[in-house]
């Protein structure tokens, strides 16, 4: 929002919500049924049949720009600001998708306003002739002019303030505006569109080019990576005055006062507001290469729904806890597509790039999904992904992986052990987080707790949290008799006393793992708190019960370019997995963690906190689900 919002800064359909399209509903709908249901040959007009599915065109168009541009900045190569990008910013640019609402609805009463919109030819060289030359004039200097009015204070901090809260730019920063301001661009860019219609000398090929022109520049000039290459404007030299990139224009964002063209940099040549700094500005993020992380977290797909949950995916999506929606099913064939994608493409990609302190941290994904850990033939392709991504990191001279998921799972690769045993040289450390999981989920039950039922598959995070426990005086009951069995031949004489068969169900703290059924989750008594010790959380069967996050803290402030959630995790809340990954680098222990071996609990709990992670008591889990 602007400093000083002016009037018509909302947009209108702000109170639908995500159903905000139905404002385009009955255009649409007449639009089709003129087509395919009208008897009268001249009233089929492909014109106006196509604008709606030239409207998903130009969302598809953004949403690639978007996906290019955080997966390029995740790598870091020709990063040109180096500020961070937070939760604010994306709550702020998540309506993007309003400008292609407005001109959708322009354009279908344009065409029924305008005759001569109707019936237009594939195809007429004058009109695209005229469609340039009309740009590069009027447009262009209007614009420039428009731009400089926008940043005077009174206009600025009514409107355009709006648009400069992001520092660092995303693509679709491009047409974060407010309403009004959006109004005044699409009169000036209409400028073309409608002399040449009413010239009729228009086609579609010159409206949906200049249109997809906009969209293409708009996007490419608000990425916070160079990626115009130097070769193009020393073979073409006038180019400079003709095409900006994306730095010239990120320096309008942090200098206010320079770089006001639009897309073309020769108003600002001529009128003398060309940052002096920008060809240098250039030459450096073309030449700039991304720093080598220090600890990068493997992790991989969970649901075919997740890609739209990842960094890479949609925006909005990616800064909210996952959770699968009903309309998801009406994005089918973008998921089987992305299926496909992840198929083909076979090679573990980078899905974000973070700052702790002094560490450089990546999260890389292996594009396999949770369902295909556990098919056997799939076993071999993903110890081959995961031992590959263990290798590049200590090529790259990373100090620490950590195994998040299901990329530690026991049967896969005995918790990572596998991999040691195989490359005994590696001078990366390996790390699957057990340890301080374990301290999380001890230190979420509440003091004074004399016993727990503990229930789901076992592993090595359960038969460590058992034996503590059961150490510890606090009786541990379970509810299966093969688990039970299990734990005791696990623990020592001493510590397998307080293990009991449940009897009754009357305890409330259940600490529980995958496998947990609904009918188990029934025999729990009211009031029940469930603590995961898994990675992936239980199906709620109860309301009258509460459930914790799966072992997790809360991130300190120096937490830096945080813009998604952790899967299923809230806002700026990290796995203990991928905790323990950064805690192994901070301290510089040189062990590897994996296999059967444990660090000390309470070391690990303490280093923790003195990092600044905080632990999620039932009081924030209560908000951070609110």
């Amino acid at each position: 929002m602007a400093s000083k919002p002016g009037i018509l800064t909302e947009w209108p359909w702000t109170w639908l919500g995500n159903f905000k399209y139905v404002v385009l509903a009955p255009f649409v709908a007449d639009s089709i049924h003129s087509f395919f249901m009208s008897e009268d040959e001249s009233t089929r007009d492909f014109v106006h049949f196509i604008i709606f599915p030239f409207l998903l065109v130009r969302m598809l168009h953004n949403q690639i720009w978007i996906s290019l541009s955080r997966y390029r900045t995740a790598k870091g190569d020709n990063r040109i600001v180096d500020k961070s990008i937070e939760f604010d910013q994306v709550d702020r640019e998540r309506n993007w998708d309003d400008q292609i609402i407005l001109n959708g609805l322009l354009f279908y009463y344009g065409y029924m306003k305008l005759e001569q919109s109707h019936h237009l030819p594939i195809c007429r060289t004058d009109g695209i002739i005229l469609t340039t030359l009309l740009h590069i004039g009027p447009v262009e200097f209007l614009y420039y002019w428009l731009h400089r009015a926008l940043h005077h204070h009174f206009l600025y901090s009514r409107y355009h303030s709006h648009h400069h809260s992001s520092i660092v730019t995303e693509p679709i920063t491009s047409v974060i505006h407010p309403f009004a301001e959006h109004i005044a661009y699409f009169l000036l860019f209409a400028i073309p569109l409608l002399t040449t219609v009413l010239t009729r000398t228009a086609s579609i090929v010159s409206f949906s080019g200049y249109i997809t022109y906009i969209d293409f520049m708009n996007n490419l000039g608000h990425c916070n990576f160079e990626i115009i290459p130097k070769w193009m404007f020393s073979s073409f030299p006038l180019l400079k005055y003709l095409m900006y990139t994306p730095s010239y224009h990120s320096l309008h964002h942090t200098q206010f006062r320079t770089n006001y063209s639009l897309f073309m940099p020769m108003y600002d040549y001529i009128y003398d507001t060309l940052d002096k700094s920008s060809d240098t500005l250039y030459q450096k993020s073309l030449e700039r290469q991304g720093k080598s992380p220090d600890v990068v977290h493997l992790t991989h797909l969970t649901t075919p729904e997740s890609v739209y949950h990842l960094r890479l995916g949609f925006a909005s999506f990616a800064s909210e806890p996952y959770s699968s929606k009903w309309y998801f099913w009406l994005m089918w064939p973008v998921t089987l597509w992305s299926m496909m994608v992840t198929w083909i493409y076979g090679q573990t990609f980078t899905v974000e790039r973070n700052l702790f302190k002094n560490l450089n941290l990546q999260t890389w994904a292996i594009p396999k999904y949770r369902v295909q850990y556990f098919m056997q033939r799939q076993r071999e392709t993903i110890n081959n992904l995961i031992e590959e991504a263990i290798m590049e990191a200590d090529q790259k001279g990373i100090k620490v992986l950590s195994l998040g998921l299901l990329n530690q799972d026991k049967q896969l690769n005995n918790n990572g052990e596998l991999y040691i045993r195989k490359h005994p040289q590696i001078k990366v450390k390996v790390v699957d987080g057990s340890s301080l999981a374990v301290a999380v989920v001890l230190n979420s039950i509440p003091k004074g707790t004399t016993q727990v039922v503990l229930i789901g598959h076992l592993s090595k995070v359960a038969n460590v949290i058992a034996l503590a426990l059961c150490q510890g005086g606090v009786k541990v009951m379970t509810l299966r008799e093969e688990e039970y069995k299990k734990l005791k031949a696990s623990l020592t004489p001493e510590a397998a006393t307080n293990l009991v068969p449940a009897k009754t169900y009357a305890s409330k703290i259940w600490l529980v793992g995958d496998g947990l059924s609904e009918d188990e989750q029934l025999k729990a008594p009211k009031g029940t708190l469930f603590i995961p010790f898994s990675q992936f959380p239980p199906r709620k069967a109860r309301k009258d019960c509460f459930y914790f996050h799966t072992p997790a803290m809360i991130t300190p402030k120096h937490f830096e370019n945080v813009d998604s959630c952790e899967n299923w995790l809230p806002r700026r809340v990290m796995s203990a997995w991928r905790i323990a990954g950064i805690l192994h680098a901070l301290e510089d222990w040189h062990e590897h963690e994996c296999g059967n071996m444990m660090l000390d609990i309470e070391k690990v709990w303490k280093t923790s906190l003195d990092h600044g992670f905080t632990p999620i008591t039932m009081a924030s889990a209560s908000k951070s689900k609110a």
